[in-house]
């Protein structure tokens, strides 16, 4: 008879997988170069990288981030020992309840980090967190609302910097547009690419419902939508360097878009995935030309 290991309590090994350490950097990254070089400033007219509240908005986004991971990786568990068994963590290497106990930790932290800097920041972060919860509950198993909902909180990354500062300039606008496409694409693929596990536990993406050749038609007719609303934006803003830096990330996308259109395999989605993350940090590094 088998006898079934019981589950590490905790492993920083596991901690770092659950928390997807590199993705949490780039949502950093994102509010940081959108604070510098689009914002610069606060209204009072101090150099914005002297903000406290700068980087209390940042902690609190990254750790509201990494719990939303980690509660999608505890409903999931089922359907990941399927798509990726290699890499389950929940009941693995770190036991249910941890992973539960280290969650809420996280999202009491973040809202209450958010109230620091101010009530409505605290309530929007509170917003985020219940948001984050219900998608990994409900949302993630309904076709595209799911993907709607995480490319929203995406572009809320960066939007919330902006609202913040009381600020109304377009390039926030258009970095907002940018993270929220790009995640959006992002999502759909890992649909795509999570298919096989999503089917036998009963959830209803997009890929399942639809069908896959139709839900990359999907994904060619929003990729559309979103170089319509980046020339719109771009043009209002008027910028000759963002005219050439969209340009040339433009080149990179039409490879993407390529890939998206002869890929049939998981691994080609896997290679996908990782290339959609490419896109958004050669996105949001051309705030730096800005």
């Amino acid at each position: 008879m088998k006898v079934q290991r019981r589950a590490k309590k905790f492993t920083m090994e596991a901690f770092w997988k659950i928390i997807r350490p590199a993705n949490l950097l780039i949502v950093a990254l994102a509010q940081l170069l959108t604070a510098y070089f689009l914002i610069e400033e606060t209204r009072t007219g101090i150099p914005i990288l002297q903000d406290p509240n700068l980087y209390l908005i940042i902690i609190s986004t990254v750790l509201l981030t990494a719990s939303g991971y980690m509660i999608n990786d505890y409903y999931d568990v089922k359907i990941d020992y399927v798509n990726r068994p290699h890499e389950v963590v929940v009941g693995k290497g770190m036991r249910r309840r941890v992973v539960m106990t280290l969650h809420t930790i996280f999202n009491f932290t973040g809202i209450g980090i958010g109230f620091l800097v101010s009530p409505r920041i605290a309530i929007i972060n509170f917003f985020a967190a219940f948001v984050l919860w219900l998608y990994s509950n409900t949302l993630k198993r309904m076709p595209f609302i799911g993907n709607l909902t995480v490319a929203l909180l995406g572009g809320m990354a960066i939007w919330i910097i902006g609202y913040y500062y009381q600020t109304t300039k377009l390039y926030v606008l258009t970095y907002a547009i940018f993270a929220f496409f790009i995640n959006l694409i992002r999502e759909i693929i890992k649909d795509i690419e999570d298919r096989q596990g999503d089917r036998k536990h009963g959830c209803r993406t997009l890929p399942i419902v639809i069908g896959f050749r139709a839900t990359k038609k999907v994904i060619f007719a929003i990729a559309g939508l979103f170089v319509m609303s980046i020339l719109v934006v771009t043009f209002k803003v008027g910028s000759d360097l963002l005219y050439f830096y969209f340009g040339g990330l433009s080149i990179l996308f039409f490879y993407f878009m390529y890939r998206i259109y002869y890929a049939d395999r998981k691994k080609h989605f896997t290679q996908l995935s990782l290339l959609a993350k490419i896109l958004m940090l050669t996105g949001i590094l051309s705030m730096a030309f800005l």
